[in-house]
């Protein structure tokens, strides 16, 4: 397929070959650099692209476990972070966070040997517990949709792993060393609710396969002081160079394997010295190369956003996605969802439609007020749950008087006599009688994010496109 700077970088050399009567030698710069190194460039960009998740996972697995024990969203490797509160609007460690699961996480390397992870009974409560591999595609879901909420026990293994599975053990085999447990566990917030998941959640257990059976206590992890600890993973990954960027990408290869249905892209990458299981020789990318290759490989990434083909739908000023959690070979969508929303379920688990302006493409602001009507048996058709969720411009919780984040059916909203529901996003209180459907907002602008939790396939569906999201309007 050719793209649109395909185009250009053609075009440019046209120009050149035109303007002086013969290739443009003379030429010096950026200019020259893309129209003599344009196919390099391309190759090395597509690499680049391709790569992003499974840089993106390591400095994120970096940064999340490197703690001497377990504290708040961190934990050493193969220890379980268990969440024990919604975060409030004080809250900066991840952007978009929710008020409808309390996250019970872990990183694990299954490169050496198997790991076991021991589910309770969660007693009928809604839960998934997804398995991100290093290049971010959820390659298992064990949950409430999938295999029940019954006791349930699994044996993560690795890429070249092959001994036999121990008795009353349910094999999911990780195609990378490095793994991603990213469960959720539905609470309603309430104290009582918080102490039953809180019981739940200290039931799990995570250990190595060849402890099984035996007295074992995980070590403490080993902190790095080289580790940047403050700067966004995102900025950290942006700001590396093609050299940094494709060394440290060629190193992860090694435990972290592409697919086999990646062989044609890697076969694509050797013309830059991108090999997988062989170190990358610096050697073969341009120098000159360093710092723009990667700023405009990631602005392709984000232009995949706008320019996707499909790939995000836009309804009644809804944006979302199907294509998340698994991506087969389609790189571009697999670095955006990677980019803005790390750790994407698939849509049979979760979708995630977002708002940024109103029916009238005005975005949003805290100076008006502003509507979201769901007619009569057309609320989000969800068989583990659906809520509303109010952000800030840099996709934070909103401060507000009544601590409401966001709205669903157990923040119990009233419905109106002919049966729809209303919500009332503004910043001021509409008044008591209205306010059980009340989604505070800030004074400024802000975005919405409305999520249906295992969204159901029978029409109507989000999934099938039978199912339309009601647009949110200004307040008459």
């Amino acid at each position: 397929m050719v793209s649109r700077r395909d185009t250009m970088l053609g075009g440019l050399s046209l120009l050149a070959a035109s303007a002086t009567g013969h290739p443009a030698l003379s030429f010096d710069g950026p200019l020259r650099d893309l129209i003599y190194g344009a196919e390099e460039f391309k190759i090395a960009s597509d690499a680049y692209v391709f790569g992003y998740p499974l840089v993106t996972m390591e400095m994120t697995r970096r940064v999340m476990t490197n703690v001497a024990a377990p504290e708040g969203t961190r934990a050493p490797m193969g220890r379980v972070v268990k969440l024990r509160q919604y975060p409030d609007a004080s809250f900066r460690d991840v952007t978009a966070p929710n008020a409808d699961t309390l996250y019970t996480t872990a990183w694990i390397d299954v490169g050496d040997e198997p790991w076991v992870v021991e589910v309770p009974d969660m007693k009928g409560r809604y839960f998934l517990l997804p398995f991100l591999s290093g290049w971010t595609d959820v390659f298992a879901v064990p949950g409430t949709r999938t295999t029940g909420t019954q006791a349930q026990a699994y044996l993560i293994t690795g890429p070249n792993w092959s001994g036999p599975v121990p008795t009353g053990l349910t094999q999911l085999k990780s195609p990378t060393s490095v793994v991603w447990m990213l469960g959720r566990i539905y609470c309603t917030g309430t104290p009582e609710d918080y102490a039953a998941v809180h019981a739940l959640q200290d039931q799990f257990r995570l250990y190595p396969l060849s402890v099984r059976g035996k007295s074992w206590e995980a070590p403490a992890g080993k902190v790095d002081p080289a580790i940047d600890m403050t700067t966004p993973v995102r900025d950290q990954v942006n700001r590396m160079t093609a050299v940094e960027y494709f060394t440290l990408l060629a190193d992860l290869m090694k435990r972290n394997p592409p697919s086999a249905k990646d062989a044609p892209a890697m076969e694509h990458f050797r013309r830059i010295g991108l090999v997988a299981g062989q170190p990358f020789d610096p050697n073969t990318v341009d120098h000159r190369w360093d710092r723009r290759l990667p700023e405009l490989s990631f602005d392709r990434i984000m232009l995949h956003f706008k320019f996707s083909g499909g790939d995000v739908s836009d309804v009644n000023g809804w944006g979302f996605t199907l294509k998340t959690g698994t991506y087969g070979t389609d790189y571009l969508q697999r670095a955006l969802v990677t980019a803005i929303g790390l750790g994407a379920n698939r849509p049979q688990d979760a979708v995630y439609p977002t708002s940024l302006k109103d029916a009238h493409g005005k975005a949003y602001e805290g100076s008006n007020k502003y509507v979201l009507r769901f007619a009569k048996g057309e609320l989000p058709p969800a068989k583990g749950f659906w809520s509303l969720t109010m952000y800030d411009d840099k996709y934070f919780f909103v401060a507000n008087p009544i601590n409401r984040y966001s709205m669903s059916m157990r923040t119990n909203p009233r419905l109106e006599p002919d049966g729809s529901l209303i919500v009332y996003v503004q910043a001021e209180s509409p008044g008591p009688d209205k306010e059980a459907n009340w989604l505070p907002a800030p004074k400024g602008k802000f975005y919405l994010m409305l999520r249906l939790y295992w969204p159901d396939e029978n029409a109507p569906s989000i999934l099938d496109g039978s199912w339309i999201i009601p647009a949110v309007t200004k307040a008459s």
